[in-house]
């Protein structure tokens, strides 16, 4: 699997974050550097404590990152998210979260498989 290849098959924006980055090999760098970043679990500990400050954050890190990188549906999401954690309150927060564990999910997944066949 190319790098395009695997932003085109979780939806993201590969054309985008190569105008950014200038190179398929940072793209690839960038985005398998995106495995270890620990604003999804974070997220995830932040909203099992209840803990709003620590999840907005995340969720906005989360967001950040992934518009940096393209990640074009996982950005989309977490945008969504952290707009309901804005007022740093996670009621309401159950149903938006596990589309964005969804939508990580995938995106880990097919960066993992693009990782693997270096």
């Amino acid at each position: 699997m190319t790098v395009k290849e695997c932003y085109e098959k979780v939806g993201s924006d590969y054309d985008g974050v190569l105008k950014r980055l200038g190179s398929e090999a940072l793209v690839k760098r960038f985005a398998v550097k995106f495995l270890n970043d620990p604003s999804f679990q974070d997220l995830t500990d932040g909203l099992a404590a209840k803990d709003g400050e620590k999840a907005f954050r995340a969720a906005h890190t989360l967001k950040g990152v992934c518009l940096n990188l393209g990640f074009t549906s996982l950005y989309k999401v977490s945008a969504e998210l952290t707009e309901v954690l804005r007022g740093r309150e996670t009621e309401g927060s159950d149903e938006l979260y596990e589309q964005v564990k969804e939508q990580y999910t995938i995106l880990t997944e097919a960066i993992q498989e693009l990782a693997a066949q270096s």
